[in-house]
């Protein structure tokens, strides 16, 4: 079995780009050559990749799975490309909403005056495992459990947990709120990304749900009344936001702050990123 990086290349241009006329264009071939280069693909792996209609073109689930591998791989043999050619090596931190929220810049910073042969590169990736899965990454910041099978993860700090609400609500006069008093209102959750949703509060008393898909969609809602979030206080350092205000919920447990990666594929670097942090958590 012979898959080339052409066919992983050309599998990717068609999701992202949505047909094989616009990866035709990206690839800088014809449609003919991109329908022949999946054609291969398919015959190569010996399943079906894609579903395609007159109007659009969908993975299957197998399609799913190899594109998530093929993305990794494309990714890898680009780092390998830029550092066999640059002399430099890259670390990559994916996070999906607010990176080490107050510690980000002593991060940066720290990491460039100790490490000045590797290049640090945090990216924003909206996806459960903040890019690691999607190879945009070699580390990634997360609050929610990795799968065991192919991440390892390290616990690096404790996070408080606010309640983000907008600015005229009756409950922002107050320095702190309990999970009480916020059962009657409406949670907006990230279920893909987020760090909280209504299994906090007991069954009998959880709050109504809307669900958001971004942060930056997720503090539009809340500052309009409407509902109110809870998140890590990372969130509140990376997005002060006109209209929304943080509260810290007391009675609610911390957010545990964890770096994952590859359990096969470890970055060279992984250790001492695991000591900054943890330091810098550690010391504030």
């Amino acid at each position: 079995m012979d898959v080339e990086l052409r066919q992983l290349r050309c599998l990717v241009a068609i999701v992202e780009e949505g047909t094989f006329t616009d990866a035709a264009i990206a690839l800088g071939v014809s449609q003919a050559a991109v329908s022949r280069t999946l054609a291969s693909l398919e015959r190569a792996l010996g399943v079906r990749l894609l579903r395609r209609t007159s109007r659009e073109v969908n993975p299957t689930t197998t399609g799913l799975r190899v594109l998530a591998h093929a993305r990794r791989v494309l990714g890898e043999v680009d780092d390998l490309v830029r550092e066999a050619t640059s002399g430099h090596t890259r670390l990559r931190i994916g996070y999906a909403w607010s990176a080490v929220g107050r510690h980000t810049l002593a991060f940066q910073r720290r990491w460039r005056a100790t490490h000045p042969e590797t290049d640090l590169q945090l990216v924003r990736v909206n996806s459960a495992t903040a890019g690691l899965a999607e190879g945009a990454c070699d580390l990634a910041v997360v609050r929610r459990p990795l799968d065991g099978r192919r991440f390892d993860s390290v616990i690096v700090g404790l996070e408080r947990r606010l309640c983000a609400m907008a600015a005229d609500d009756p409950l922002a006069r107050r320095r702190a709120v309990r999970l009480g008093d916020l059962g009657g209102h409406t949670l907006l959750v990230d279920r893909r990304t987020g760090t909280t949703t209504e299994e906090l509060w007991p069954p009998d008393a959880r709050p109504a749900t809307e669900e958001s898909h971004d942060v930056d969609d997720w503090l539009t809602v809340i500052s309009t009344g409407r509902c109110f979030g809870v998140t890590a206080e990372s969130t509140a350092h990376q997005y002060p936001r006109p209209g929304v205000v943080y509260r810290p919920v007391r009675d609610a447990e911390p957010i545990p702050v964890l770096l994952g990666w590859w359990r096969d594929d470890p970055h060279p670097a992984t250790h001492s990123a695991i000591e900054l942090l943890t330091d810098l958590y550690r010391s504030a």
